[in-house]
């Protein structure tokens, strides 16, 4: 099953399978649910006609965070350690039980696919960061996922680790879409992830990896987030990235963005 959410005369309005929902479908009613009786829902929901040509949006609606996790792939350790003046944190956090866990955006903030994404104008060294972005009911449980951009500040974040938030969270820093897949926890384990970068029609940038290079289960990552924090209307989480681009390469305005999670593929101009 495959949920989108696209714009309509009225209001935004949500699909499943490339037909209409009922005007009424909430995803933060069905994520408020326990996943058996979210996932029976979805099965039983009546369709309409297709959605035709009618425009995406962001697979999120304003009542939901998104959060990400830091450091869950080597190659991003080993990235965040060559910037940063700061090296064992990373260490640190790789090898501990405890994951690294951050606020990333708002619904509202996020954008969709074909939207624009941006880079922060007191920043020299910026990427997107690809990452398959779980979609979680209240209770932590897996309902699905998307593709999400996590833009970053390297250069932000490298000069301290406490200026995080910065290099993190800003106008345009976050991406979701183009839709929701409904999986398993189990369908996860392996999907392929694939970033290209173009700029003035060239790749730019092209690099992959796969999910089974996190060194983290995604259901830890999940229930981390919320221990201690009720997410009343699910959560979208980030998983971390396995793709870095190297020091020499940073995100100019006019590139484009194109992320590929076993064919699911979020595409952004840079702003």
């Amino acid at each position: 099953m495959y949920l989108t959410r696209h714009s309509t005369p009225d209001q935004p309005r949500w699909a499943l399978n490339g037909s209409w929902l009922p005007p009424e479908f909430s995803l933060s009613r069905l994520l408020a649910t326990p996943l058996d009786e979210a996932r029976k829902s979805l099965s039983e929901l009546a369709t309409s006609e297709p959605t035709g040509e009618a425009p995406l949006l962001p697979p999120i609606e304003t009542d939901q965070e998104v959060w990400a996790s830091g450091v869950t792939y080597l190659s991003s350790r080993m990235a965040r350690e060559a910037e940063s003046q700061s090296k064992d944190v990373y260490q640190k956090v790789y090898e501990a039980e405890r994951p690294e866990l951050f606020f990333k955006a708002t619904g509202w903030r996020v954008k969709g696919h074909q939207q624009p994404i941006r880079v922060r104008a007191d920043s020299a060294w910026d990427v997107p960061e690809p990452e398959l972005t779980l979609v979680l009911t209240r209770h932590g449980e897996i309902l699905g996922y998307t593709v999400g951009n996590d833009v970053s500040s390297r250069s932000i974040e490298g000069e301290n680790p406490l200026y995080l938030p910065q290099a993190k969270v800003y106008d345009g820093s976050c991406a979701l879409g183009p839709g929701i897949r409904i999986a398993d926890q189990s369908e996860l384990s392996d999907l392929p992830i694939r970033l290209e970068i173009l700029r003035l029609g060239e790749t730019a940038f092209k690099g992959e990896t796969r999910t089974s290079q996190i060194k983290r289960p995604f259901s830890q990552l999940a229930d981390f987030l919320v221990r201690e924090l009720d997410q009343p209307n699910g959560a979208f989480l980030m998983t971390g990235t396995g793709v870095v681009p190297s020091e020499a390469f940073t995100l100019n305005s006019g590139d484009r963005v194109r992320i590929d999670i076993d064919g699911l593929v979020l595409e952004n101009p840079v702003d």
